[in-house]
Order: structure tokens, then C-alpha cells, then sequence
């Protein structure tokens, strides 16, 4: 079982407004879920121009971490542009598969937007009709369709799907991802020595050998 999971967001910059998922078991999706979800902060107008949630729509919602409980029960998750759903998500007890970093492996040179390649590849998917794209539960449904895709076309299996959607190897001290990715991790150990300790604490599936050079640095600015 894979579960692809979407969010909708205040902003670029988090606050959680809806949280959905669907599974695809053998091929089929099943188990649709959505919540809307009462955020940390104020929805951006920017945002709600193309989700359509308001304020007085998520007025009285669970938070995210009341509500995310229900989402969990999967080895592996699966989103479009994952590394933003998962920075925007408490932990989730799985690995995770970034449709979009497949599809860029598969089809080169095409738009990798979820919509776009919903129609450049033809993909057969029927969102709920009440719905529109940008909604949580109707990304997912056309996320889905594009991972049934990419197995179909690659015949990738969840484990091989996962370590493609790794980040790359460390190369020397850089570090792979997030808000200082490209950096040296001798220059994030200066400036934000509690970060490198905030990602040992919490990422639980580093590579080994960044594990191992995250834990030099702070060993040595301790």
C-alpha cells in the first residue's frame, strides 16, 4: 500500500489548511480522506486566490497535529514536490516518494507541474466532481494516477521509488537539502550550529554518511 498525501497551505511558508490522502492498493485508489485544518497563522490572500479555503472555512477545524494521526499506517508516502508537503507535515512514520522527481527521471524536457502532466501524459482520473485542483483531495487523486503511471512505465517498486527520491549523495561537507542545501555544513556549523543539531534530532532517515559528518561538526562546536 502506498498513501499519497497533499496539503494545502497559508503560504509558501507553512500553515497548514488541509491535509488529504488517498491510497493505491494493486493498482486502484481507494480510501479517500481530507480534513480541513485550523492554521498557526492567517491564510494569505495569495494563497487563497488558488485554493479557495477561508478563514471562516477552517474556523473551529482540528490543528494538524490533532488531526494527522489518521493519515499515518503507511510505509511509504507519496506526494507531488514532496519535500514541501513533508517540511509542511508533522513526522510521518514512513518513507517518502516524490512524484515529481520521478516523473523528471521518466520524461525529460516536459512541464512537471501535477496538472500538466496530468494532461501531457493523458492520465485516466476522475477527482471528486465537487472539488477543483489545488484542493488537497483532488491533487491527490491526480498524484495518484501519476504514480500508477510511473510504475506502470518503469516497473519501480515502493523501495526502489523511495531511494530514487533520496537526496543526492554528500559530496565532501555539502549538505543535500532543505534551507541550506549547496552549503558546506563547516559553514552551517558556524553561523547555525542548532540546526545541524535540530536535523540529527529529527530526520530519521539521513544517509549514513551525512549522519556521520552532521555528528563531527556539532561534536566539535560542543
Amino acid at each position: 500500500m502506498l498513501r499519497v498525501i497533499d496539503t494545502e497551505t497559508c503560504g509558501l511558508q507553512g500553515g497548514v489548511v488541509e491535509v488529504a490522502s488517498v491510497d493505491v492498493i494493486d493498482g486502484q485508489i481507494v480510501n479517500p480522506m481530507s480534513d480541513l485544518i485550523c492554521p498557526d497563522r492567517p491564510i494569505s490572500r495569495q494563497a487563497m486566490a488558488v485554493h479557495r479555503i477561508t478563514e471562516a472555512m477552517v474556523m473551529g477545524k482540528p490543528t494538524i497535529e490533532e488531526a494527522i494521526g489518521r493519515y499515518h499506517g503507511s510505509p511509504h508516502y507519496v506526494a507531488h514536490n514532496a519535500s514541501f508537503d513533508r517540511r509542511m507535515l508533522p513526522t510521518m512514520p514512513g518513507e517518502w516518494i516524490c512524484t515529481m522527481t520521478l516523473a523528471r527521471q521518466l520524461w525529460p524536457g516536459i512541464k512537471y507541474g501535477n496538472q500538466a502532466l496530468r494532461h501531457s501524459l493523458k492520465l485516466d482520473v476522475t477527482p471528486p466532481a465537487e472539488l477543483h485542483a489545488h484542493r488537497a483531495l483532488y491533487d491527490c487523486y491526480v498524484t495518484a494516477a501519476l504514480l500508477i503511471r510511473i510504475m506502470e512505465t518503469s516497473g519501480w517498486n515502493a523501495e526502489q521509488m523511495a531511494n530514487l527520491c533520496q537526496p543526492a549523495p554528500v559530496s565532501g561537507d555539502v549538505f543535500p537539502f532543505g534551507k541550506y542545501r549547496g552549503q558546506s555544513i563547516g559553514s552551517i556549523a558556524r553561523k547555525d550550529p542548532g540546526y545541524l543539531r535540530w536535523v540529527l534530532e529529527n530526520v530519521r532517515d539521513l544517509r549514513p554518511p551525512l549522519r556521520q559528518a552532521l555528528r563531527k561538526y556539532v561534536k566539535s562546536d560542543q
